[in-house]
């Protein structure tokens, strides 16, 4: 797979619900499109920077592809298009106005610490994470 055709998930690799939502996706990517950086990382830090993506202020889930990136919601919502079961079920959200669907992920995002808890350090990544990490 070319760099172009990758879609790469950026994640706060503190953050307990962004590892959930990242095992997840492993579980149903059964194309296993996806790789994984976690904000914090080498590789995280050099993509923020090639996007321009300001690191003191996201705390958001990325999704890149074809030399673009979405996220917060329109993040979110274009993961599910792509995994099995019913989550591309999701994607029909993304006719709700961005500033509503980014409200309610903000909403979700600063209280994900308190809701589902943090780790010290980033996980440790499974088989699967780290097969699949860049």
């Amino acid at each position: 797979m070319s760099q172009q055709e990758q879609h790469i998930i950026l994640f706060d690799g503190h953050c307990n619900l962004c590892n959930s939502t990242v095992i997840t996706v492993i579980k149903n990517d059964k194309k296993k499109r996806f790789k994984f950086a976690a904000l914090q990382s080498d590789t995280g830090k050099l993509l923020l920077s090639k996007f321009n993506i300001n690191a003191l202020n996201t705390d958001s889930i990325i999704l890149i592809e074809a030399n673009r990136y979405a996220q917060e919601s329109t993040a979110v919502l274009k993961i599910a298009k792509h995994l099995s079961g019913l989550y591309p079920l999701l994607y029909g959200f993304i006719i709700i106005p961005t500033f509503i669907r980014n409200g309610l992920y903000k909403y979700i995002a600063k209280n994900r610490y308190k809701w589902f808890g943090r780790k010290d350090q980033c996980m440790v990544p499974s088989p699967d994470l780290k097969a699949r990490s860049l």
